[in-house]
């Protein structure tokens, strides 16, 4: 057995001291050849540090050989220290056996800087070089995946398939055209290729792609079982809850919807559009106060979220809670009441507490904005008419029936209004 060997024996049975002994001798006594395989098991081992000593013993006797500097370097990246990696990279030239390999260690090195235009030229680069070279396709394709150029991923993982390829690296390529269908749009094509795969290579991501695919096709039977078994077996996927919950709505289940989303809840207590689909949810079942609860809750993690302060104020009107609705924009009233319909909002709630001159200002403020929308024209127009602002309510009308000219109390309403 040689030195490397036992070096490798004594570090898989934890006794480092020996290993250490051992590896000092192979660095001594073993040929060329060992050592190089020696510092690829180390490498591959985690052992970073030896496995760079060893390399670098090797650089200083073939200082010709660049495979000896991408090795260096891919380590060197590994433990963060990029700068002293591009300096090996930097002395292989273009000529050089290696530098098709230098291209890829440059190119995950800008990667994993954020710089992805850097490192798209590098594989570009690398791939008129070396055509044919899988590593190179499956590089580039899972570039364009991670950025989501999904459009660029598909053609290279299309033609690591047709060349015979199922998984590449551990990656399920199949799946990964799949997932790259769906995120074009083109569910139908995704699910053909994610029902391809065995149910027993079917990560968490590759199922709730595959659910989400058929939720997407309307096979809600079909992603209902998907999405309950993700939850079974992954139960903090927490993306999973939304999609779940709106298939038991679809189904009439509300009371099953919500407790899916208060599943979801527990999972992740920061997603907002969790609490907004309970609230839902709870006014639907009449839970009044719950379906408060959550939106506040909601608002304590995002105290200036517009959208969930006026989904507060809506649920406040409709509950006939005027006084704490005009609480709640009380709050808001300097920049964020220039939202037209937090203004309509509190117009409402003023009218409804017979304050008709605050109610009036309001309601002339919001029309300046919501001039587009049925819902506000048609109760600004039975309010103008009723706060004796006959022209405006005209013009509400007007504004009305350009949008719903067929509505029979709107018509009605501008018979009156021509009296």
């Amino acid at each position: 057995m040689s030195y490397s060997q036992e070096t490798l024996s004594n570090l898989e049975l934890g006794q480092f001291d020996e290993a250490k002994k051992k590896f000092a001798w192979a660095l001594r006594k073993d040929d060329d050849d060992t050592l190089y395989g020696l510092a690829e098991e180390l490498y591959s081992l985690g052992f970073t540090s030896m496995a760079t000593r060893t390399y670098q013993l090797l650089l200083d006797r073939y200082p010709a050989e660049d495979e000896l500097r991408t090795a260096l370097a891919d380590i060197l990246i590994s433990e963060g220290k990029d700068d002293q990696a591009l300096n090996y990279l930097s002395q292989i030239k273009e000529i050089s056996p290696a530098y098709v390999e230098s291209l890829l260690v440059e190119a995950d090195l800008y990667q994993t800087q954020g710089l992805f235009e850097v490192s798209e030229q590098k594989l570009l680069t690398a791939a008129k070089l070396a055509p044919d070279e899988e590593v190179i396709q499956f590089a580039l394709a899972e570039l364009y995946f991670s950025i989501k150029e999904y459009r660029k991923a598909l053609g290279y993982y299309l033609s690591l398939i047709k060349q015979g390829l199922q998984n590449y690296s551990q990656v399920n390529l199949v799946g990964r055209l799949g997932v790259c269908y769906a995120e074009i749009g083109k569910f139908e094509q995704a699910l053909g290729y994610l029902e391809q795969i065995h149910k027993e290579d079917l990560e968490p991501d590759l199922i709730f792609q595959l659910a989400v695919t058929q939720f997407q096709l309307k096979h809600e039977e079909d992603a209902l079982k998907n999405f309950v078994h993700l939850k079974e077996i992954a139960p903090d996927y927490a993306t999973l809850y939304p999609y779940l919950a709106k298939i038991y709505e679809n189904q009439g289940q509300l009371r099953n919807a919500l407790q899916i989303l208060q599943d979801g809840l527990s999972v992740d207590q920061y997603n907002i559009a969790l609490y907004q689909n309970a609230s839902r949810l709870a006014a639907k079942l009449g839970q009044n106060e719950d379906a408060k609860k959550y939106l506040e809750k909601a608002l304590e993690q995002e105290p200036d979220n517009l959208t969930l302060v006026l989904a507060l104020s809506n649920l406040l009107v409709s509950f006939g809670e005027h006084q704490e609705n005009l609480a709640l924009i009380k709050d808001y009233q300097e920049e964020e009441l220039s939202n037209a319909r937090l203004l309509w909002n509190q117009g409402r709630s003023f009218a409804a507490l017979d304050n008709y001159e605050d109610a009036l200002s309001d309601y002339q403020a919001a029309y300046q904005e919501l001039t587009d929308s049925t819902d506000f024209l048609f109760d600004a127009a039975f309010f103008f008419r009723n706060a004796g602002q006959r022209q405006l309510a005209r013009q509400c009308v007007q504004k009305f029936l350009a949008l719903e000219p067929n509505d029979p109390e709107i018509n009605e309403l501008w018979e009156e209004l021509q009296d």
